[in-house]
C-alpha cells in the first residue's frame, strides 16, 4: 500500500459567482514515483454555468495540468521541478478560472486504478460512470 495525495481540478467560469464544474483529478504518490492528472471536462455542464465560456482557453489550461505532471522542458519552468513540487504548485490555492479542491490523502496499491475511481466519484456524472465490477 502506498500513501497518495489528490485534488479535484475545477473550472470556475465566473470566479465572482464561485460556481464550478469538476473537470479532473491530479494524484501524487512520492513512494510510487507517480504524478498524473486526468481531465474529463463535461462541456455541456460548464456551458450551463456560463454559456459564453471560452472553451478553447479552458481546454488549454486543463491540458497544462497533464503536461506539468508529465514534466520536462515541454512543460516550461514548472515542468522541470521535482514531481512533489509540481504537485504543490498545481494544487496551490488560486482565484482563477482553473482551481483545485483542498488536497486529500489516502492509501492504495494501484495509482492508475485509484485515479480512475476518483474520476468516477468526483468528476463523472452518474450516467457516465464506469460500471462497477
Amino acid at each position: 500500500m502506498h500513501v497518495y495525495d489528490y485534488a479535484v481540478i475545477r473550472v470556475v467560469p465566473r470566479v465572482e459567482r464561485g460556481e464550478f464544474v469538476n473537470a479532473g483529478v491530479v494524484l501524487s504518490c512520492r513512494a510510487g514515483r507517480f504524478l498524473e492528472a486526468r481531465i474529463e471536462l463535461d462541456e455541456a455542464r460548464l456551458r450551463m454555468l456560463d454559456p459564453d465560456v471560452d472553451l478553447d482557453t479552458v481546454r488549454a489550461h486543463l491540458a497544462a495540468f497533464a503536461a506539468i505532471c508529465a514534466g520536462g522542458d515541454d512543460a516550461g519552468p514548472i515542468g522541470r521541478l521535482p514531481a512533489r513540487e509540481r504537485f504543490r504548485w498545481l494544487t496551490a490555492p488560486r482565484s482563477t478560472m482553473i482551481q483545485t479542491s483542498p488536497v486529500h490523502g489516502g492509501r492504495c496499491e494501484d495509482h492508475a486504478t485509484m485515479l480512475e475511481r476518483l474520476l468516477d466519484t468526483m468528476v463523472r456524472a452518474p450516467a457516465l460512470r464506469a460500471p462497477r465490477a
